[in-house]
């Protein structure tokens, strides 16, 4: 069986595609690769936030669903999304940098022997970013060139997943017999898994937690979390795979920047395993990635009618010139 390569993306919910754009961008330096609508939701911006190319495993994407409410963080849900920066002396950058931007986060603190830095955005969305000072396996990818932050700090791409779930024994079940996850440490409730070649790029951590309340989900929350595979025919073993153990999936499912298999694996839990390519680059040029309203093949005859249902965002950033500071 072909062991999942590690994090794909993570998607969550906003409850402004203009206001997460400036955050991503501005505050966090990560590049809009695509401006594109959710494919089962056409009135609905996607944005896609990841390293200068769009590289599988750096990839941060929102849905903007009008009108929705807020969500609440619990048990049984995603609940932290992780980003990877090259050192400890990046956190120490950054704390510095959340102070004077005014954003939200604990201070610097370890986990499983690991420099992290947790923050919230503007939706109470939790995040952390998690040093790579030390880290083995994955490669992460490579930092906006043309960003706000220095290169030597800037987030390269997704670290672990943070998973809140009453039934761990369940959990540690999916994760170690059905996914091919090893545990490899523990602190308490929380429990450390990797897959494949490991580190901070594959890594998934759990908490068993009995006393919250179930998480709702809204913007503020995330929606769903991609494992990355190969191609079209590892994507299939994985169909085949999930069937035999009694998941119902989406079966195959053509996104146009990648392939997918979606199946929800707990209560408030949803994976989804994508393919590395074909990537970002195909319909746009590198300079200008992201700047336009970027549709799949399938959407494009209704380009007119999806452009009068989502209001215009200036994502224009390749006449702009970023101050690294």
């Amino acid at each position: 069986m072909n062991h999942l390569k590690g994090m794909h993306h993570v998607t969550a919910i906003t409850s402004s595609a203009e206001e997460n754009y400036k955050f991503f961008t501005n505050v966090l330096g990560m590049r809009l690769v695509k401006k594109t609508v959710n494919q089962d939701d056409i009135q609905t911006y996607h944005l896609f936030f990841a390293d200068d190319v769009g590289g599988a495993g750096t990839d941060m994407t929102f849905f903007d669903f009008p009108g929705i409410s807020k969500g609440s963080h619990g048990t049984n849900e995603i609940y932290k999304t992780a980003f990877r920066v090259p050192t400890d002396a990046s956190l120490d950058y950054w704390v510095k940098r959340f102070d004077r931007l005014n954003v939200k986060h604990t201070g610097i603190q370890e986990q499983f022997g690991v420099k992290v830095l947790s923050f919230v955005d503007f939706d109470d969305q939790q995040y952390q970013l998690i040093s790579d000072e030390y880290n083995k396996g994955v490669e992460s990818g490579t930092p906006w060139q043309k960003g706000p932050i220095p290169l030597e700090h800037a987030i390269t791409g997704l670290g672990p997943i943070h998973i809140r779930i009453a039934q761990f024994d369940y959990m540690k079940e999916v994760l170690e017999k059905v996914l091919l996850f090893k545990e490899i440490a523990q602190e308490g409730d929380i429990h450390l898994f990797e897959v494949g070649e490991g580190g901070n790029g594959a890594q998934v951590i759990v908490e068993k937690n009995v006393v919250l309340p179930p998480g709702r989900q809204g913007f503020g929350t995330v929606h769903h979390a991609a494992f990355r595979v190969e191609d079209r025919a590892v994507l299939d073993e994985w169909t085949e795979r999930m069937e035999s153990f009694g998941f119902q999936t989406s079966g195959f499912v053509d996104r146009f920047f990648f392939q997918s298999l979606y199946a929800r694996v707990a209560n408030g839990i949803l994976f989804e395993f994508a393919t590395d390519g074909p990537g970002f680059m195909g319909d746009e040029p590198y300079e200008t990635l992201g700047e336009k309203l970027s549709l799949p093949p399938f959407l494009e005859a209704k380009r007119a009618q999806i452009e009068s249902m989502v209001r215009p965002i200036d994502t224009v950033r390749s006449t702009i010139e970023f101050v690294k500071e």
